[in-house]
């Protein structure tokens, strides 16, 4: 019922004035250690999917070309004024992370910080994220994942019924996702609250 996109939509809109204050500095230290994961090129096209409010942008290199989006267009306000504080030439868009008006091929990496977790269908937001990388490219992920070696228990899944509606699914598993959407994973390394997020380097099989 609530993990719709229309749903997810109207949530960030109303979360956007206070994002930062939330996901700010709580997530500082993973976002800094899993963007260190990727190996940088100058001039390298760089797409942020689910951007939030930019605040992956201080710790990208400032010699590469950043593309952003968000679904909530309140989202890509901020985004915007974040990239102008910081002396940043950013293009940032409203856009569906399933349905992203990009060419095939067209980044050199994409980065997708707390939102597979997020996406109603995070099957089909990752195999945009391949369609849209290069067949050298990289693919850059930190969010919380249920352990790979085992699904989630009962008591798991009836809390997600509550955690979906509010903010995340705390119940997918990142390796069988991103196996699925066409990536070899590379590194896959606990970044916070013990193994709970984890930060995933990986690229097109």
């Amino acid at each position: 019922m609530f993990n719709t996109t229309a749903w997810n939509r109207l949530r960030y809109s109303l979360y956007a004035p206070i994002y930062d204050l939330v996901a700010g500095r709580a997530f500082r230290r993973a976002r800094r250690q899993s963007l260190e994961q990727v190996t940088w090129t100058p001039g390298m096209r760089v797409l942020l999917v689910g951007a939030g409010t930019g605040l992956d942008l201080p710790f990208l290199p400032r010699n590469v070309e950043i593309h952003a989006t968000d679904l909530a267009p309140a989202m890509v306000k901020r985004i915007v004024r974040r990239a102008e504080d910081l002396h940043l030439d950013v293009a940032a868009y409203s856009m569906d992370a399933a349905d992203l008006d990009y060419p095939d091929g067209h980044f050199d990496a994409v980065v997708m910080h707390l939102i597979v977790a997020v996406m109603p269908d995070p099957a089909r937001g990752l195999a945009e994220a391949h369609r849209v990388l290069a067949s050298d490219g990289q693919l850059c992920v930190m969010d919380k994942f249920q352990p790979d070696a085992h699904p989630a228990g009962i008591g798991r899944r009836a809390l997600n019924l509550v955690t979906t509606a509010l903010a995340t699914d705390i119940t997918r598993q990142a390796r069988p996702l991103l196996e699925n959407a066409g990536f070899v994973i590379e590194h896959d390394t606990p970044v916070m609250m013990g193994e709970l997020f984890r930060a995933l380097l990986a690229s097109k099989a």
